[in-house]
């Protein structure tokens, strides 16, 4: 289905961020960095798109989803946990999906786990049977328990979920965890991992097929560039004719030793490094014969 059968023609995308939270400035940052900038409206709600016809609506984390289910917006940047939740929920109530994970950003990593009181002596997945489990995510844990093979009792609560087993409403909980630091405050420890979450930039399902088609393909290929370019390194250095083979011996993980004009004595060299470029490879490199080295972070890349 596209999206014109459903909704009239826009000549704008639309994209949905938390308007504060962990997930707010990373995303407003990771945004910056694919070429966009915005005028803020006076409620701050709503950021106006000035380089590029691409706006940002400033919204709550768990109002995302169903903002692109909807046609509000047409991409957002939510927590795979929110995304998979309410998509799990609406296959229970016999909805169609509505929106997919297009991209995962590398930021606001954490993972949703069954924490057990700290006393208790772990014997496995079997053992929660018959227990009630206090959670934010009750259609993930019910999915999970349903997969597992597990009757247990799904306590859905809205927050604080950590103290549920000492106010006796739960025996145990499935919560986000990201340090671990309010679980051991809570006399309780992770056990068994649900699904490991981060920032994605979700889109619908089905395919736009006016002018925001290409902005979004734009905006795809400029984040595969950022995440391409995160970790690359571009090293530059002279070295002698015959070092030249033991040299790129010594950086197995980066691109062929591109040769540059050189001064007659020495080659001129550089490559793209994929991996760390410590200190102690650069010293190891410097004594292989290499001289002059540079290296260069690299913010762009189309290749």
């Amino acid at each position: 289905m596209s999206a014109s059968s459903s909704a009239p023609a826009r000549d704008r995308l639309r994209i949905a961020i938390q308007k504060s939270g962990r997930l707010a400035d990373p995303a407003r940052s990771l945004l910056a960095a694919c070429g966009l900038s915005w005028r803020q409206s006076r409620d701050k709600l709503f950021c106006f798109g000035e380089s590029l016809p691409v706006d940002l609506l400033l919204v709550r984390d768990d109002d995302i989803p169903g903002l692109i289910a909807d046609g509000v917006c047409d991409l957002g940047v939510v927590g795979l946990n929110e995304l998979d939740e309410q998509a799990k929920a609406r296959r229970q109530q016999g909805l169609p999906d509505a929106y997919q994970p297009l991209r995962g950003l590398g930021f606001g990593q954490c993972r949703l786990m069954i924490a057990v009181p700290e006393d208790w002596d772990w014997q496995g997945v079997a053992q929660l049977s018959g227990k009630r489990i206090a959670t934010s995510y009750p259609a993930i844990l019910a999915a999970w328990l349903r997969d597992k093979g597990v009757d247990a009792q799904v306590v859905e609560l809205s927050g604080s979920v950590e103290i549920a087993p000492k106010l006796g409403t739960a025996d145990l909980i499935c919560d986000l965890v990201s340090s671990g630091a309010t679980l051991a405050a809570n006399q309780l420890r992770p056990v068994e991992t649900l699904l490991d979450s981060e920032a994605v930039l979700a889109g619908p399902v089905h395919e736009l097929d006016d002018a925001r088609a290409g902005l979004m393909a734009m905006l795809l290929r400029r984040l595969d560039g950022l995440s391409r370019v995160q970790d690359r390194k571009l090293l530059m250095f002279s070295a002698a004719e015959e070092r030249v083979d033991a040299l790129a011996r010594l950086l197995p993980d980066a691109e062929p030793l591109l040769r540059l004009p050189g001064n007659g004595t020495s080659v001129r060299l550089q490559t793209m490094c994929n991996g760390a470029l410590s200190w102690q490879r650069l010293e190891e490199l410097e004594r292989a014969g290499a001289q002059g080295l540079m290296v260069l972070a690299v913010e762009k890349s189309l290749a």
